[in-house]
């Protein structure tokens, strides 16, 4: 009995000094950690160690949504779709129109609308109007606006990027069914 115990005991040192490098027990400063149970677990998922089985089986990865699948940058381009546009980039969330005015006046705008976030709120854009004025000698002075077109453009966004939403919303509720068992079980 005693030398089955020999034929062991090599193979448990082995273990016992391998995890003992793994870095398990390491030595902390009780003053940096929370001595709520909450707080220390919060504080480790912030530093990224652990799991929860809130989580576990989920998919995870970035909040990215792609522009066709976002309300406010199709509501954006919904609403500047009588201007031309120069640069229009979702992944750096930037819309930019073309100088663009009426035929005969030496006055043109461009329309800038930069996204802060893909969340439906006030904050959510920016827009930045450039007037572009003329004179009969080719010199052209551009100048910032801060106007009352800025908040109109920018309420009209938003107005339609909540009904997009709202419309998808319906469209989703709409085609799913509840699921309904065979008359025979």
């Amino acid at each position: 009995m005693i030398t089955s115990y020999k034929k062991f005991l090599p193979i448990v040192l082995f273990c016992l000094f391998s995890l003992n490098s793994c870095g398990i027990y390491k030595k902390t400063d009780a003053r940096t950690n929370p001595t709520n149970a909450s707080d220390r677990v919060k504080k480790n998922m912030d530093e990224g160690r652990g799991f929860r089985l809130s989580n576990f089986g989920k998919k995870s990865g970035g909040d990215f949504q792609f522009a066709s699948a976002n309300p406010l940058w199709r509501a954006a381009l919904k609403k500047l779709d009588f201007a031309p546009m120069q640069n229009v980039d979702y992944a750096g969330g930037i819309i930019v129109t073309d100088w663009f005015g009426e035929n005969n006046t030496t006055e043109q705008i461009k329309i800038t609308v930069r996204f802060l976030t893909n969340e439906i709120r006030s904050d959510a854009i920016d827009i930045i109007i450039h007037k572009k004025n003329c004179t009969s000698q080719n010199k052209c002075k551009i100048n910032k606006t801060e106007s009352s077109l800025n908040a109109e453009i920018k309420f009209a966004i938003l107005k339609k990027a909540a009904q997009i939403k709202n419309n998808d919303i319906a469209k989703i509720k709409k085609d799913s069914k509840p699921y309904k068992l065979p008359k025979n079980y």
